[in-house]
Protein backbone atom coordinates (compact mmCIF):
# COMPACT_ATOMS: atom_id res chain seq x y z
CA UNK A 1 0.00 0.00 0.00
CA UNK A 2 1.32 3.45 -0.85
CA UNK A 3 1.62 5.74 2.15
CA UNK A 4 1.53 9.44 1.35
CA UNK A 5 2.59 12.49 3.37
CA UNK A 6 -0.76 12.77 5.20
CA UNK A 7 -0.69 9.08 6.09
CA UNK A 8 2.82 9.56 7.43
CA UNK A 9 1.71 12.49 9.58
CA UNK A 10 -1.25 10.45 10.87
CA UNK A 11 0.96 7.47 11.73
CA UNK A 12 3.47 9.75 13.48
CA UNK A 13 0.71 11.17 15.66
CA UNK A 14 -0.64 7.70 16.47
CA UNK A 15 2.83 6.60 17.57
CA UNK A 16 3.72 9.76 19.49
CA UNK A 17 0.29 10.50 21.02
CA UNK A 18 -1.61 7.19 21.12
CA UNK A 19 -4.22 8.33 23.63
CA UNK A 20 -5.39 11.38 21.71
CA UNK A 21 -8.91 11.49 20.24
CA UNK A 22 -9.62 11.39 16.53
CA UNK A 23 -11.12 14.88 16.80
CA UNK A 24 -7.87 16.19 18.28
CA UNK A 25 -5.78 14.39 15.62
CA UNK A 26 -7.88 16.06 12.91
CA UNK A 27 -7.40 19.47 14.56
CA UNK A 28 -3.62 19.00 14.86
CA UNK A 29 -3.36 17.86 11.23
CA UNK A 30 -5.68 20.56 9.91
CA UNK A 31 -8.00 18.09 8.18
CA UNK A 32 -11.69 17.27 8.50
CA UNK A 33 -12.53 14.55 10.97
CA UNK A 34 -14.16 12.56 8.15
CA UNK A 35 -10.93 12.73 6.13
CA UNK A 36 -8.95 11.51 9.11
CA UNK A 37 -11.41 8.67 9.78
CA UNK A 38 -11.37 7.58 6.13
CA UNK A 39 -7.56 7.50 6.21
CA UNK A 40 -7.52 5.53 9.48
CA UNK A 41 -10.06 3.05 8.09
CA UNK A 42 -7.96 2.57 4.92
CA UNK A 43 -4.75 2.10 6.93
CA UNK A 44 -6.51 -0.52 9.09
CA UNK A 45 -8.10 -2.26 6.09
CA UNK A 46 -4.68 -2.59 4.42
CA UNK A 47 -3.06 -3.91 7.62
CA UNK A 48 -0.80 -0.90 8.22
CA UNK A 49 -2.50 -0.22 11.56
CA UNK A 50 -2.85 -3.55 13.33
CA UNK A 51 -4.12 -2.55 16.75
CA UNK A 52 -4.82 0.24 19.17
CA UNK A 53 -4.22 -1.43 22.52
CA UNK A 54 -1.67 -0.42 25.13
CA UNK A 55 1.95 -1.49 24.94
CA UNK A 56 2.83 -3.53 28.03
CA UNK A 57 6.17 -4.06 29.73
CA UNK A 58 6.98 -7.68 30.66
CA UNK A 59 9.63 -6.36 33.07
CA UNK A 60 7.07 -4.23 34.90
CA UNK A 61 4.84 -7.32 35.04
CA UNK A 62 7.56 -9.18 36.97
CA UNK A 63 9.38 -10.80 34.01
CA UNK A 64 12.58 -8.76 33.52
CA UNK A 65 14.63 -11.54 31.89
CA UNK A 66 14.42 -11.56 28.09
CA UNK A 67 15.84 -14.38 25.99
CA UNK A 68 15.74 -15.46 22.38
CA UNK A 69 15.34 -19.21 22.06
CA UNK A 70 16.11 -20.90 18.74
CA UNK A 71 14.23 -24.16 18.37
CA UNK A 72 15.16 -26.96 16.00
CA UNK A 73 12.15 -29.07 15.03
CA UNK A 74 11.82 -32.58 13.65
CA UNK A 75 11.04 -32.35 9.95
CA UNK A 76 7.30 -32.18 9.30
CA UNK A 77 6.38 -31.07 12.84
CA UNK A 78 6.72 -27.29 12.53
CA UNK A 79 2.99 -26.58 12.74
CA UNK A 80 2.53 -28.87 15.77
CA UNK A 81 5.40 -27.25 17.65
CA UNK A 82 4.19 -23.78 16.67
CA UNK A 83 0.74 -24.58 18.04
CA UNK A 84 2.26 -25.95 21.27
CA UNK A 85 4.33 -22.78 21.74
CA UNK A 86 1.12 -20.76 21.86
CA UNK A 87 0.25 -22.55 25.12
CA UNK A 88 3.43 -21.31 26.87
CA UNK A 89 2.60 -17.89 28.39
CA UNK A 90 6.24 -16.83 28.69
CA UNK A 91 6.63 -16.96 24.90
CA UNK A 92 5.62 -13.52 23.73
CA UNK A 93 6.56 -14.02 20.06
CA UNK A 94 7.53 -16.90 17.79
CA UNK A 95 8.64 -16.91 14.16
CA UNK A 96 9.51 -19.56 11.58
CA UNK A 97 13.02 -18.70 10.39
CA UNK A 98 15.76 -19.67 7.98
CA UNK A 99 19.31 -20.37 9.10
CA UNK A 100 20.28 -22.05 12.33
CA UNK A 101 17.03 -23.49 13.58
CA UNK A 102 13.40 -23.62 12.56
CA UNK A 103 11.75 -21.29 15.06
CA UNK A 104 12.88 -18.19 16.91
CA UNK A 105 11.00 -17.32 20.08
CA UNK A 106 11.12 -14.30 22.33
CA UNK A 107 10.78 -15.54 25.90
CA UNK A 108 10.38 -13.59 29.15
CA UNK A 109 11.00 -14.93 32.65
CA UNK A 110 11.02 -13.85 36.29
CA UNK A 111 14.67 -14.82 36.73
CA UNK A 112 17.28 -17.17 35.27
CA UNK A 113 15.90 -20.20 37.12
CA UNK A 114 12.45 -19.54 35.70
CA UNK A 115 14.00 -19.16 32.22
CA UNK A 116 15.62 -22.57 32.65
CA UNK A 117 12.23 -24.04 33.60
CA UNK A 118 10.64 -22.56 30.46
CA UNK A 119 13.45 -23.92 28.28
CA UNK A 120 13.05 -27.38 29.84
CA UNK A 121 9.34 -27.17 29.05
CA UNK A 122 10.17 -26.34 25.42
CA UNK A 123 12.66 -29.20 25.11
CA UNK A 124 9.97 -31.66 26.19
CA UNK A 125 7.50 -30.62 23.48
CA UNK A 126 6.94 -33.40 20.91
CA UNK A 127 8.88 -32.54 17.76
CA UNK A 128 11.51 -30.35 19.43
CA UNK A 129 15.01 -31.66 18.72
CA UNK A 130 17.10 -29.01 20.50
CA UNK A 131 17.14 -25.40 21.61
CA UNK A 132 19.76 -22.67 21.73
CA UNK A 133 19.23 -19.72 24.05
CA UNK A 134 20.62 -16.21 23.97
CA UNK A 135 19.88 -13.96 26.95
CA UNK A 136 19.44 -10.25 26.24
CA UNK A 137 21.64 -8.12 28.47
CA UNK A 138 20.36 -4.63 27.66
CA UNK A 139 17.97 -3.12 25.16
CA UNK A 140 19.96 -0.93 22.78
CA UNK A 141 17.20 0.12 20.37
CA UNK A 142 13.67 -0.18 21.72
CA UNK A 143 10.89 -1.45 19.47
CA UNK A 144 10.13 1.44 17.17
CA UNK A 145 8.41 2.15 13.91
CA UNK A 146 8.51 5.94 13.60
CA UNK A 147 11.89 6.08 11.77
CA UNK A 148 10.57 3.54 9.25
CA UNK A 149 7.30 5.45 8.79
CA UNK A 150 9.22 8.69 8.27
CA UNK A 151 11.61 7.11 5.75
CA UNK A 152 8.64 5.71 3.79
CA UNK A 153 6.96 9.11 3.91
CA UNK A 154 10.11 10.79 2.55
CA UNK A 155 10.45 8.28 -0.28
CA UNK A 156 6.82 8.75 -1.41
CA UNK A 157 6.78 12.54 -1.51
CA UNK A 158 6.17 14.00 -4.92
CA UNK A 159 8.94 16.44 -5.87
CA UNK A 160 7.84 20.02 -6.35
CA UNK A 161 7.62 21.21 -9.91
CA UNK A 162 9.90 24.09 -10.86
CA UNK A 163 8.07 27.37 -11.32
Amino acid sequence: MAVDALDTRILRLLLEQPRTSAREYARILGVARGTLQARLDRLERHGVITGTGPSLSPAALGHPVLAFVHIEVTQGHLDEVGDALAAVPEIIEAFSITGGGDLLTRVVARDNAHLEDVIQQLIQLPGVVRTRTEVALRERVPHRLLPLVESIGRSTRVPERPR
